[in-house]
């Protein structure tokens, strides 16, 4: 069993990421199985409060094999679990225009325990990504450039 490391790879090019937390996961056995094997993917996924507690939604962990009738539901909402502050920060930033809460990795720590790095972040309007993607093609014709020679 190699090592878990789910990312949201599109969260960097659709936001700008201003802060990062690393929160665990509630979740059921047959979740916890799957997410060791790999089985989970964060790309449609985002977080909302609920009566003061953090929420992730749309976050897909596939059924487990050997779950027989105890099987969760995939797409399930689940609690995250953060320090009282770290969720009061959240939620006062979340509550101004235009900040948002996206997941962006999905890991096992060193624990065993299940964990998910999210970051505030501000939606990119469409020069921003104009100006991603050329900084990315720069990189590369550089990267082109240093193998050649």
């Amino acid at each position: 069993m190699g090592e878990v490391n789910i990312r949201n790879k599109r969260a960097s090019f659709e936001f700008i990421i201003e802060d990062r937390f690393v929160a665990g996961i509630e979740l059921t056995g047959t979740e916890i199985k799957s997410v060791r094997n790999s089985k989970a993917s964060i790309n449609e996924a985002y977080c909302f409060f609920r009566r003061d507690e953090l929420w992730v939604k749309n976050m897909h962990i596939t059924e487990y094999a050997q779950g027989s009738y105890n099987n969760h539901p995939p797409t399930r909402e689940r609690k995250l679990l953060l320090k009282k502050r770290e969720l009061n920060k959240l939620n006062a930033k979340v509550t101004e225009r235009g900040y948002t809460i996206v997941p962006l990795k999905l890991f096992i720590s060193e624990r065993g325990w299940a964990k998910m790095e999210i970051a505030l972040a501000r939606g990119k309007k469409t020069h921003d990504k104009r100006q991603t993607i050329k900084e990315r093609e720069t990189k590369r014709e550089l990267d082109r450039m240093m193998r050649r020679s």
